[in-house]
């Protein structure tokens, strides 16, 4: 019987111990080795070759999303599922954009994780049923006045979370390594998506809403 090989790039290794664990223990998979840094899933994809890589967008010293452009120069045979705890649809896409075949959520189950491997294995893409949901109500969303927190992109998402810890527009262009003007116009489509007013409004919003990025 052949294995589908799988190497399992994420930082947090009890994530990565449990996901070896599970998948040791079906016959039709072999891990081929895990990692917790980007750099090291790179030359492990590369020297290795694994059918699956399972990556996580939230890695040092790079991003999966970089990870993931990096490897598919390096070994092409491989087949890339992301995978994060974010939820928001425009980080399926960026990383799909990036090349990767499929995207799950760590929200997601063992036999979706497995049915996600076997899809992207076979040649097709896959996404998760939590992304799946998410953009059929944002699609439903669209037609009414309620703000639409799926339709940020990921550096708005990024700017939400630096407004909610106290950071001013300068800041912000320092941080990020953008301009001033480019924050203003980020934040104006913030306001826009989410059908809010003015500044105030929106930290209102993002207090109330609690940690949903």
């Amino acid at each position: 019987m052949t294995h589908i090989t799988i190497l399992i790039a994420d930082d947090h290794k009890l994530i990565r111990e449990t996901w070896s664990f599970i998948l040791s223990s079906d016959p039709r998979f072999k891990v081929l080795a895990d990692c917790g840094d980007a750099e090291t899933a790179v030359e492990i994809a590369r020297t290795q070759k694994p059918d699956i890589i399972l990556m996580d967008i939230n890695m040092i010293p790079f991003s999966g999303f970089e990870a993931t452009e990096k490897i598919r120069k390096q070994s092409p045979s491989s087949k890339i599922i992301g995978v994060s705890m974010h939820s928001q649809p425009a980080y399926a896409k960026k990383m799909l954009q990036s090349g990767a075949m499929g995207y799950v959520t760590k929200n997601s189950s063992r036999e979706e994780m497995m049915k996600a491997i076997l899809e992207v294995h076979s040649g097709k893409k896959y996404i998760c049923e939590e992304i799946k949901n998410i953009i059929s109500e944002q699609l439903m969303d669209e037609s009414t006045d309620t703000p639409n927190v799926n339709a940020l992109t990921e550096r708005e998402i990024q700017i939400i979370n630096y407004i909610r810890e106290g950071l001013s527009s300068k800041e912000m262009a320092v941080v990020l390594n953008i301009s001033l003007k480019t924050v203003e116009v980020h934040r104006h489509n913030i306001l826009k998506k989410l059908k809010l007013k003015n500044a105030a409004s929106l930290v209102n919003f993002i207090n109330s809403s609690g940690n949903y990025v």
